[in-house]
């Protein structure tokens, strides 16, 4: 005998709908994306901090780099600058005037660009600028690469009067607020 579907209740039009179906043995849905090479990520990563042989002379050494953890502020300021204009830089309260993203790249490449970034904000007369290094969370135990290299890179740079981390709106412990020497331009007044 067959139930009309004005006498079905909720329950039993479920069990109707579900008849003949199968719990799912897999839980994860199939996007059709292809599935992660780790051995090619692992071998790029390898690469990316293997020196090549070009003799670049642009005063940064790699030689000795401070290694810093993922979650470290960053702050360094050369002889001379004050306190009280680190605590400026370190609020975000000097606006920066330019910004380089450095997420990705290898070393050599990140290390040739904020070299050419520096340059140009120096040209242009620039007192503050944002370096973008990521803080690179390793799944592999080891410290950021990046932001380790940048750390060092940035107190080596003659025209790098001081760093600070960013503030959180600015990338936090993932970026640096860099503050930049320059050479007062005619009819400039600071």
């Amino acid at each position: 005998m067959s139930k009309d579907h004005t006498d079905l209740d909720d329950l039993d039009l479920f069990r109707q709908a579900i008849k003949g179906a199968r719990p799912i043995k897999v839980d994860q849905a199939d996007t059709g994306k292809p599935k992660t090479d780790r051995a090619r990520i692992k071998a790029a990563r390898q690469l990316a901090v293997q020196p090549t042989n070009r003799l670049k002379v642009d005063g940064l050494s790699d030689q000795f780099v401070i290694d810093v953890l993922p979650e470290e502020e960053l702050a360094w300021a050369a002889n001379g600058v004050q306190e009280s204009q680190l605590r400026k830089l370190k609020g975000g309260l000097i606006p920066f005037e330019g910004s380089i993203d450095l997420h990705g790249m290898t070393v050599e490449k990140a290390r040739e660009l904020l070299w050419e970034f520096l340059a140009e904000a120096n040209r242009m007369e620039i007192r503050c600028v944002r370096v973008t290094h990521g803080k690179a969370q390793r799944k592999d135990g080891r410290n950021p690469i990046l932001k380790s290299h940048v750390n060092t890179w940035l107190r080596q740079h003659s025209k790098v009067l001081g760093f600070t981390s960013c503030t959180p709106r600015h990338g936090g412990t993932g970026s640096v607020y860099v503050l930049l020497k320059r050479t007062m331009l005619e009819g400039r007044d600071e």
